[in-house]
């Protein structure tokens, strides 16, 4: 019987490599590529060459493949361009879904592959409920669903997540520590690929934003605190490195782009009970998600979920209704729909 070709997107680390390895064990015919996206010589991080050495320890084919125009064009040119309109972006989303699960994908069919794997912890299977193959998060505190809402639906049935039921990063590093990968030892990354020193301010003023203009901390009756250093430099929540002096502690509340101010405000005034969301991408049917009800919205990654109902307002925006009021809702960044583990889809959180 022929086997099973799947085409693995291998990043150099221990998570894709050690799921390549479990792949080759499952009987599948392995292929691993290894998509460059961004070139920094001052911070290299040698994915292309750790890559291929997995790929040679396996003995499974590697593929090269140059992608930096197409993720300068859809990744990085939206996180500037989001930084520019006051907004905090999460690039991983933009990623995942035009080039990991996009132009990744095409490169396997161009190969013959029915597969397409990644080193993500996360889950898929079919659900009786959608009447489809849904994606879900991984039995762990890992899990990444929450990065990969926006990718096309129609790759689900295609997708195979060999780290789907592992519960631990130890594990997985010492299975390869045991099969004597050679990138056993190598540390996670831990910031945006393309801002490794985390220092995304420098970045933005290298690469576009132009000069950025100082201006003033206010509080929401317009009374002035203090100067900003720029609006690129906060985010929604943001407590330390305001330097400003105040009876109570202080938090960024929001930040105005026409008037140029960040308006501060005290932790009560970060909670919200409803906000919107643009840009919706769905994973299941439109009409199942409406007879739910109840569901749950997840505003950033490192957030728990949080029982919420919906209101659509157009064909992809919809209101986020909380049953209780969540903390620091940033505009800019996803808001993910799950069903209990399924995921739903997403969207883009809007100002107010």
């Amino acid at each position: 019987m022929e086997k099973k070709k799947v085409l693995i997107g291998m990043s150099g680390g221990v998570d894709s490599s050690v799921s390549a390895l479990l792949l080759k064990q499952q009987g599948y015919e392995v292929i691993g590529a290894t998509m460059e996206l961004w070139k920094d010589t001052q911070h290299p991080n040698h994915t292309l060459e750790d890559a291929k050495k997995v790929c040679d320890a396996l003995q499974i084919p590697f593929y090269p493949l140059y992608l930096e125009k197409e993720f300068n064009k859809y990744v990085v040119q939206n996180f500037i361009q989001e930084y520019q309109e006051a907004r905090t972006p999460n690039p991983c989303v933009q990623c995942n879904r035009y080039l990991k699960f996009g132009l990744f994908l095409a490169k396997a069919k161009e190969l013959g592959c029915q597969y397409v794997a990644t080193g993500h912890y996360v889950r898929t299977s079919y659900s009786e409920k959608y009447n489809q193959v849904v994606l879900q998060k991984a039995p762990n505190n890992k899990d990444q669903s929450y990065f990969l809402y926006a990718i096309p639906k129609e790759v689900l049935p295609m997708l195979v997540f060999p780290l789907q039921e592992y519960t631990s990063k130890e594990e997985i590093r010492e299975i390869a520590k045991e099969n004597y990968l050679p990138v056993a030892e190598k540390k996670d990354s831990q910031e945006i690929c393309f801002i490794p020193d985390g220092d995304y301010g420098c970045f933005l003023r290298k690469n576009g934003i132009g000069t950025v203009k100082k201006g003033d901390f206010v509080l929401k009756d317009g009374t002035k605190l203090g100067e900003h250093k720029g609006l690129i430099y906060y985010t929604i929540g943001q407590r330390k490195g305001l330097g400003i002096s105040y009876k109570e502690p202080l938090y960024v509340i929001a930040l105005k782009k026409k008037e140029n101010k960040v308006v501060l405000g005290t932790e009560t005034e970060l909670y919200k009970s409803s906000f919107t969301v643009s840009d919706v991408h769905l994973l299941v049917e439109k009409e199942k998600i409406e007879t739910l009800g109840t569901m749950q919205v997840k505003i950033r990654y490192r957030a728990k979920e949080a029982d919420c109902k919906i209101e659509w307002l157009s064909k992809n925006r919809i209101k986020v209704l909380l049953t209780e009021p969540q903390k620091s809702i940033t505009p800019g960044q996803s808001a993910v729909l799950y069903d209990g583990d399924v995921v739903l889809g997403g969207g883009i959180i809007e100002e107010e």
